[in-house]
C-alpha cells in the first residue's frame, strides 16, 4: 500500500435502536464478547462497565495462541463515538448517527496510527478484521435490537 493510502477499514449497519442503546452496549467492555465477530475475543478481565477517555480494559484473547489484550479509550463522545487503542496504536473506531428509524453504526479499524502498519498489511490483517467488523455488526444489530 503506498504511504498516501488510507489505512483503516469500515462497515456500516442500521439498527432499530436509538444511539444511547448502541454506545450503552459498546461502551461496556463486559458484553463486548456477545457481539464479538472475529472468534477471537474470550472474556473481559478488567475494566469498568461504562468506559470514560484514559480508560482501560483487559480482554482475554485467543488467535492460535491465548494472549491478553490490553485496551485504551482514546476518542467518546457520549452516545456518538468511542473509539480504543491497542498497544500496538491501532485503534477501533464506532460511530453512531442516529436515522428516522434508530442508528447507523459504523465500525473502523485504523491502521495509520502504528509503526507496523506495513506488517500488518502483509499478513492481510485489514482485509481479515473487515470481515470480522461486518459480523460483529450483525451480532451488535441482533442483541440491541433483541433489547
Amino acid at each position: 500500500m503506498p504511504p498516501t493510502a488510507q489505512r483503516s477499514v469500515s462497515a456500516s449497519i442500521e439498527v432499530a435502536a436509538p444511539p444511547e442503546a448502541v454506545f450503552a452496549l459498546l461502551s461496556d467492555p463486559h458484553r463486548h464478547p456477545e457481539i464479538d465477530g472475529s472468534g477471537t475475543l474470550r472474556r473481559t478481565l478488567s475494566g469498568p462497565h461504562r468506559l470514560a477517555l484514559g480508560d482501560t480494559f483487559g480482554m482475554r484473547m485467543q488467535w492460535g495462541l491465548p494472549y491478553v489484550m490490553r485496551n485504551t479509550v482514546v476518542e467518546v463522545e457520549p452516545d456518538r463515538l468511542i473509539a480504543w487503542r491497542h498497544p500496538g496504536r491501532h485503534r477501533w473506531r464506532y460511530t453512531l448517527e442516529p436515522t428516522p428509524t434508530g442508528t447507523r453504526v459504523t465500525e473502523t479499524f485504523d491502521w495509520s496510527t502504528t509503526p507496523l502498519a506495513r506488517v500488518l498489511e502483509r499478513l492481510q490483517v485489514p482485509a481479515r478484521n473487515l470481515r470480522s467488523i461486518e459480523a460483529t455488526l450483525q451480532r451488535l444489530k441482533a442483541v440491541v435490537e433483541r433489547g
